[in-house]
């Protein structure tokens, strides 16, 4: 595939691509972000703008790791490289034949490949495997500060679907909220 002049290849994420995809740097920085408010019948959601622009680096306990070696029947990892070879993102997916859901467990693509289509790849992808498994849809969390992933993924075909507003209590994202967002399986 190419975009923006650069050429990336796809493929299954093999043992030696953990090292690149432990390192990649998924931080972002954003002058907006999603706010959650509680409403008397539930929840309403606004982006609103932040000043300063709020910078969000992951702490290394919030990434899983193994995702490159995790790969069985219902579990995959997805890697993109750009023609240097070097990793530009990956997604990590697995499958839950119970109620038929195809989870996008972790996506990130490094700062340098953003805008370039590599997210969107990574997603057809998953949503290839998902259709090889008779998924009925694809589901993911993304935190409530992340409107950049957010609009790229409504821009995708997700929704929101539903939001959990503990789930990063006691943890170094507390004050965040936790979204989840879904799209028919295409």
């Amino acid at each position: 595939m190419t975009t923006d002049e650069t050429v990336y290849r796809y493929r299954t994420a093999a043992p030696e691509d953990a090292e690149a995809i432990e390192a990649l740097d998924g931080s972002f920085t954003t002058d907006t972000v999603f706010r959650v408010t509680a409403t008397d019948d539930g929840f309403a959601l606004s982006e609103t703008v932040v000043e300063p622009p709020l910078t969000k680096v992951f702490p290394a306990d919030e990434d899983e790791g193994g995702h490159a070696d995790e790969d069985d029947g219902d579990r995959r990892t997805f890697v993109a490289l750009a023609a240097a070879g070097e990793l530009a993102g990956y997604a990590a997916v697995s499958y839950s034949g119970w109620n038929r859901r195809l989870t996008i467990e972790d996506i990130e693509v490094a700062p340098e490949h953003r805008s370039r289509g590599v997210g969107r790849a990574l997603v057809d992808l998953a949503a290839e495997f998902a259709r090889e498994r008779g998924a009925g849809h694809l589901w993911l969390e993304v935190t409530s500060v992340n409107a950049p992933a957010i609009r790229a993924y409504k821009r995708m075909g997700f929704s929101f679907c539903g939001l959990d507003t503990t789930l990063y209590d006691g943890t170094p994202s507390e004050g965040e909220q936790a979204l989840y967002m879904s799209m028919p399986c295409p």
